[in-house]
């Protein structure tokens, strides 16, 4: 969208990997984000597995090249191939971090250049996944009832953040995956996390049909819920 001109160009169209004609031919997308460090980058996931990075600059306007490939692909080696789940959300860092939030799944980090390539049914890609350590990964939260987000947190993004089926935020430290926070945000669900881009900030919803917006005000560190593993 031109925000100039009030108008909408068609770029590209996102088609699955897996049978091209036939085998969901077309990839409803739930998520974008564009890299801050490069804008010219952006990344888009949806029904199927694979997050997908695109350069703007490699396409025409009007959708007229929708069968490029992309410049590259990002997922967890142990979820190539499934069928049953797909991204919900999807974000980028500071550092060009990518973060994948999946349905029934977990959040996943990718940091830059850790990609699939262009083609991740590629022999060159499965040979890339058989060599990976797997990306960075953050667990505890439920993604199965509606679409959620996901985000960074954080001056530095130091945090990772999302809501849950269980109607409370989680935030975990991205460097090693510590579950340091859990916040009763909703009801029902927490879908949406937003942090502020320049203070330590956090816009969240659900199904209530309000916004929260928490800031860090405790004087002492606030121990988890002794409930959170059920």
């Amino acid at each position: 969208f031109d925000l100039r001109t009030h108008t909408a160009t068609k770029l590209v169209t996102c088609k699955s990997f897996n049978g091209r004609s036939t085998y969901m031919p077309i990839v409803a997308l739930n998520a974008i984000a564009i890299d801050p460090r490069n804008p010219n980058l952006f990344a888009i996931g949806g029904s199927d597995v694979y997050a997908r990075l695109y350069d703007v600059r490699k396409y025409k306007w009007e959708g007229s090249t929708d069968e490029i490939q992309p410049t590259d692909c990002f997922c967890p080696t142990h979820l190539v191939g499934n069928d049953d789940v797909g991204i919900t959300g999807l974000a980028f860092s500071d550092h060009s971090e990518l973060l994948l939030s999946y349905n029934d799944e977990l959040i996943y980090l990718f940091p830059k250049g850790t990609g699939l390539g262009s083609d991740p049914q590629s022999s060159s890609s499965k040979d890339v996944c058989e060599g990976s350590e797997g990306p960075q990964v953050y667990k505890g939260h439920r993604n199965a009832d509606t679409v959620k987000g996901v985000n960074f947190f954080g001056p530095n993004c130091e945090y990772v953040t999302s809501g849950s089926d269980c109607g409370r935020i989680f935030i975990w430290r991205k460097k090693d995956s510590q579950l340091v926070r859990v916040m009763e945000g909703d009801k029902d669900v927490v879908n949406c996390v937003e942090p502020h881009p320049h203070a330590t900030v956090l816009a969240t919803s659900g199904i209530e049909n309000n916004i929260k917006i928490w800031t860090p005000k405790a004087s002492e560190p606030v121990p988890l819920p002794t409930t959170i593993e059920e």
